[in-house]
């Protein structure tokens, strides 16, 4: 099957400043994909060029195989949409806003959005002026999932939910994707990614700079591992192995900062007779954060 999304040097100047540049993503069927960077990395912007809310400098995009210029109506039919800024307006109730939505997609997606509305806890009853801004997310995200879309594009999706309606949109992802949807999911929430996400691309100032699996990412984080052997050890052992970047002795305890393949480490540990092991699993917000800073 062909790419839900597919970018080819995607570029959005505003001006003189830069969206994106260069885009080239690929989103296959079924995939959630994470898309990192902090504030103002181009995330939106790329949103909405392939929603055709704004049009691009150069590049081309396809969802679905379609072009996004030519064929937006059917893009967005079949598309649940939350922007990142999600704006509404506030004299309506979140019933109306529902049928808004329903009439412009041409479905009847009122049975299911009052299940959705139940799961996260919200009153469909309430002017939007009235809602908090969690609860103003939360019908964001019920007007996304309502129709069952093909393609979920989620912009910031989490942003002001607690944390058990965190886990209730966790689990309508999880569902979705079940179901046969994609999920495209911007954040700067690094564990939400890591989380839920198969593929992440990380941008930065509208380029974008890498694109892997996230157990790739998980692969190059830090890790520290902790050793207690029944007898001191010779740190010299260990200090030369590939990624190994600190090794401490305490006593029989052995502590070591690796970001490279964890099998040397547990081969050479093995030669002496251990005791216990405690590890800490690297995290892509490491890898992350570290990337960042070697960019600065």
């Amino acid at each position: 099957m062909s790419a839900i999304v597919e970018t080819r040097e995607l570029t959005k100047f505003y001006g003189a400043t830069r969206g994106v540049e260069n885009l080239n993503l690929v989103i296959q069927p079924g995939q959630v994909f994470g898309f990192l960077g902090p504030n103002g990395a181009g995330k939106s912007t790329t949103f909405r060029l392939l929603m055709d809310f704004i049009r691009p400098t150069s590049g081309t995009a396809r969802v679905f195989g379609l072009d996004v210029r030519d064929n937006s109506l059917e893009i967005r039919t079949r598309t649940g949409f939350m922007p990142g800024d999600f704006a509404l307006y506030p004299r309506m109730t979140g019933h109306q806003i529902i049928e808004f939505f329903s009439a412009m997609r041409r479905v009847d997606a009122a049975s299911e959005a009052r299940v959705l509305a139940e799961r996260l806890d919200l009153d469909l009853g309430v002017t939007v002026r009235n809602y908090s801004t969690g609860n103003r997310q939360k019908l964001g995200l019920v007007q996304a999932f309502m129709h069952k879309p093909e393609l979920l594009m989620l912009d910031e999706p989490t942003g002001g939910l607690d944390p058990i309606i965190q886990q209730e949109f966790y689990g309508m992802v999880a569902e979705a994707v079940r179901d046969g949807a994609t999920v495209f999911l911007s954040s700067h929430v690094l564990p939400e990614v890591e989380r839920i996400a198969d593929q992440v691309a990380i941008i930065r100032d509208g380029a974008l700079v890498r694109v892997d699996e996230v157990g790739a990412f998980k692969r190059e984080a830090t890790r520290v591992l902790s050793f207690t052997f029944a007898k001191p050890v010779d740190e010299n052992e260990f200090t030369n192995l590939d990624g190994v970047s600190d090794v401490r002795t305490e006593g029989n305890r052995l502590v070591i900062t690796s970001s490279g393949p964890i099998d040397p480490i547990v081969k050479a540990a093995a030669r002496h007779e251990v005791i216990d092991l405690d590890a800490n699993e690297g995290e892509l917000e490491d890898v992350f954060l570290a990337f960042y800073e070697q960019e600065q």
